[in-house]
C-alpha cells in the first residue's frame, strides 16, 4: 500500500509560508508516497495553483456538512472540491473540543466530502494518558462507530489515530502500542464492513511526529502513513518525514 503523508498546518501561514510548500515540489517531483498539504482556507487557491497538476495534493482542514447555505465563515466541501482540493480532515481533537464537534456531525461531514468526491481522514483518538490499548479502544470504537458512514469504499476514506494527549506534546505511544491500536482498529474495519476490505483502508498515525520518530513510526504493523501537525510547517523537516516514509535515507 502506498503511503500517506499529511501535513495540517492547522492556523499557521499567510502567504510568505507558501515559499516551504514550493520547495516541497522541487524536492518531490515523483514521490513514492501520497503527499498531501492542508493549509489554511485563505491559502489553498495559492498552494493549488503552486503544485499545478503535480503530484503533491492539496486538501482542506475541515468542511462544513452542508454544499452551502447562511453559514458565515463556513467553508462547504463542495468549496474545496471547486478550488482544486483533494482531501479533507473532519473529527480533528480540536474542532471536537474547539468547537464542540461530537461524532455525529464528523460523520454528516464525511457524508458531505464523499458527496464532493474528496477522500475523506477521520480523525480519532483518546485523551487518557497511560490507559492500556484494549481499554483505549473501547473510546476509539465509539468514535469509530459514530464518525464513519455506513457506506465507504476505502479508497475514499482513511483514519487517522491521534491520542489527544500527543498533539503538539513531543510525547508519543511507544511502538508497540501503537502497532496494538493500528491492529485492532483494522480489525474493527474488517468486523465492520468486509474482511477482504479491512486491508485497503489507510490507517495514518498522528500525534507529535517529527523526523526523528518517523521511520519507526511509518515502518510499524497496519501504519499506513502520518498526519503532521508542527513538523509540516517548515520543508526541511516534513521532506525528511516523506523520505521515510519513501524509505529514503
Amino acid at each position: 500500500m502506498v503511503k500517506l503523508v499529511v501535513g495540517n498546518w492547522k492556523m499557521n501561514g499567510v502567504s510568505a509560508q507558501l515559499a516551504e510548500l514550493e520547495k516541497l515540489v522541487a524536492l518531490f517531483p515523483r514521490p513514492q508516497t501520497d503527499i498531501v498539504i492542508c493549509p489554511p482556507a485563505t491559502l489553498m487557491m495559492a498552494a493549488i495553483k503552486i503544485v499545478d497538476v503535480g503530484p503533491i495534493m492539496i486538501g482542506g482542514q475541515d468542511c462544513h456538512v452542508e454544499p452551502s447555505g447562511a453559514h458565515t465563515g463556513d467553508i462547504s466541501a463542495l468549496m474545496i472540491k471547486d478550488a482544486g482540493g483533494k482531501f479533507v480532515i473532519v473529527g480533528h481533537s480540536e474542532r471536537r473540543e474547539n468547537h464542540n464537534e461530537d461524532s455525529h456531525t464528523v460523520c454528516a461531514k464525511s457524508i458531505a466530502a464523499l458527496k464532493a468526491n474528496l477522500k475523506v481522514i477521520v480523525c480519532v483518538g483518546e485523551t487518557s494518558h497511560n490507559v492500556p490499548v484494549e481499554n483505549a479502544f473501547a473510546d476509539i470504537k465509539t468514535l469509530l462507530d459514530q464518525s464513519i458512514p455506513d457506506r465507504v469504499m476505502p479508497q475514499n476514506l482513511s483514519i487517522a489515530y491521534e491520542p489527544v494527549w500527543a498533539i503538539g506534546t513531543g510525547k508519543t505511544p511507544t511502538i508497540e502500542d501503537i502497532a496494538k491500536m493500528h491492529s485492532r482498529i483494522r480489525r474493527y474495519l474488517g468486523e465492520r464492513f468486509r474482511t477482504d476490505t479491512a486491508n485497503l483502508f489507510r490507517i495514518l498515525y498522528g500525534g507529535s511526529v517529527n523526523p526523528k520518530n518517523a521511520a519507526a513510526i511509518l515502518n510499524t504493523r497496519d501504519v499506513d502513513g502520518v498526519l503532521v501537525g508542527g513538523a509540516s510547517l517548515k520543508s526541511d523537516t516534513f521532506s525528511e518525514i516523506i523520505k521515510a516514509a519513501e524509505g529514503i535515507h
